[in-house]
């Protein structure tokens, strides 16, 4: 019933525009007052501080201002015209052109809505203007944005490795192969619409036009490298790998393309902090959150009710898979992850399923959550780029969010594709 109560009061109050971070915060605190008494405010200011302090953390702010610096210095936009003189050729190039600088620019910034901030402002006007309709282009671009999230680095992991206690570092080696496939099969859904509705080819294949593109964007693809290599071959932390990314975006950027200036980096370093104050709000406030539903043995309520009903591990994925699908429709990823993980951790421990196989499982249905109004931030963002009605887009976008569910359900049952390289690097 406790459950219950909080899941149905957080969706009334987000349904009438408050905040997610003033809701979550004022439904733990009431929840708090309730049950205990005003004295547990005490424990409600430690939560408060201790959920935003946790190391792993300090790599969000990083990444988000890494990816800031990205769209202001020139980074995006030679990424953009190296895939397209890589794959433009094809019909419907253009299309495939928005999956690829996705992949890429996710391995920079780790985050969907800055992809889509970034290179949606640069293709959606361009596939429009080559007779793309516009929910097309908003729907390409939002989906593969989002799908680009389980490839490393991705703030959603990192999110989810500082509550549930699992390796980041393996989390991002586990989304290589299944944020790889899915990609794939977004390309290959692009080429059968392209087919279909007999989408234009961009310019003729011109090794001298992909050489000029690649020279121009060397130092740009130089930018995964630096920061995965870094962490995976063990230099750095994922935390550090962040800080990496930063500095390297800004050597990049203001020495080497020579686009950014004091008053870009003003910008990128305001858009960073709006967008860390949002996610940093949001931790903080879940944190309380989490520390009342333990209180009251939710978890372990959720846990001991999902075991009367089953214990096979699959059958219980397949239950968490509804749960955080309808949680996605709702909240935000961030919020999600944190409202949802406390509860249902010791359940996934109960059970035997690997911190780092859910730890897919979880971000990849945030990442459909992202495409699924009413909330649907990544497609409203695209939306809002394209021009273009939401719902319309949405009915446009149902093969692409089909192509994210088969990577799930893929995740989910078949776990070696997930798990394969961490068993080969670290177990």
């Amino acid at each position: 019933m406790t459950l219950f109560l909080v899941v149905a009061t957080l969706i009334g109050l987000v349904l009438i525009n408050v905040p997610i971070a003033i809701a979550i915060g004022s439904v733990a605190i009431a929840g708090m007052v309730i049950t205990d008494g005003p004295i547990r405010l005490y424990d409600a200011a430690l939560a408060l501080y201790s959920g935003a302090t946790k190391f792993p953390l300090l790599a969000i702010p990083l990444f988000i201002l890494a990816g800031a610096l990205m769209n202001t210095s020139g980074i995006s936009r030679r990424l953009i015209a190296f895939v397209s003189a890589l794959v433009g050729f094809v019909r419907g190039g253009l299309s495939m052109v928005n999956v690829g600088v996705s992949l890429f620019f996710a391995e920079i910034s780790g985050s969907a809505v800055a992809d889509v901030a970034a290179t949606g402002s640069v293709l959606i006007p361009a596939m429009k203007r080559r007779g793309y309709r516009p929910a097309f282009a908003a729907a390409v671009t939002s989906s593969s944005a989002s799908l680009a999230i389980i490839i490393p680095p991705s703030i959603p992991m990192i999110l989810y490795g500082a509550i549930a206690d699992a390796s980041v570092i393996q989390l991002f080696v586990a989304g290589i192969i299944p944020g790889l496939l899915g990609g794939f099969s977004l390309m290959l859904l692009c080429y059968y619409f392209a087919r279909r509705y007999n989408l234009p080819r961009e310019e003729a294949f011109d090794l001298g036009r992909l050489g000029r593109a690649f020279r121009e964007a060397a130092w740009a693809l130089v930018l995964p490298v630096i920061i995965l290599g870094g962490i995976f071959g063990g230099v750095v932390t994922a935390t550090e790998g962040a800080g990496l990314a930063v500095v390297a975006a800004l050597v990049i950027g203001a020495f080497i393309y020579r686009e950014l200036d004091l008053r870009l980096f003003h910008r990128s370093l305001v858009e960073g902090v709006v967008q860390t104050a949002v996610v940093m709000t949001l931790v903080a406030t879940s944190a309380v959150l989490g520390l009342f539903l333990t209180q009251t043995q939710v978890p372990q309520d959720l846990a001991r009710m999902i075991i009367e009903l089953t214990e096979n591990k699959y059958a219980v994925l397949g239950l968490l898979n509804l749960l955080l699908l309808v949680m996605g429709m709702f909240l935000h990823g961030a919020a999600a992850i944190i409202l949802v993980v406390p509860i249902v951790m010791p359940l996934v421990q109960q059970v035997g399923i690997d911190p780092v196989h859910f730890g897919l499982v979880v971000t990849l249905n945030l990442a459909i959550g992202q495409q699924t109004p009413p909330v649907a931030s990544v497609l409203v963002t695209a939306c809002s780029i394209a021009k273009t009605d939401i719902w319309a887009t949405t009915k446009t976008n149902l093969p692409f969010i089909g192509v994210l569910l088969f990577v799930l359900l893929l995740v989910t049952y078949v776990p070696a594709v997930p798990l394969s390289l961490v068993e080969v690097f670290f177990r």
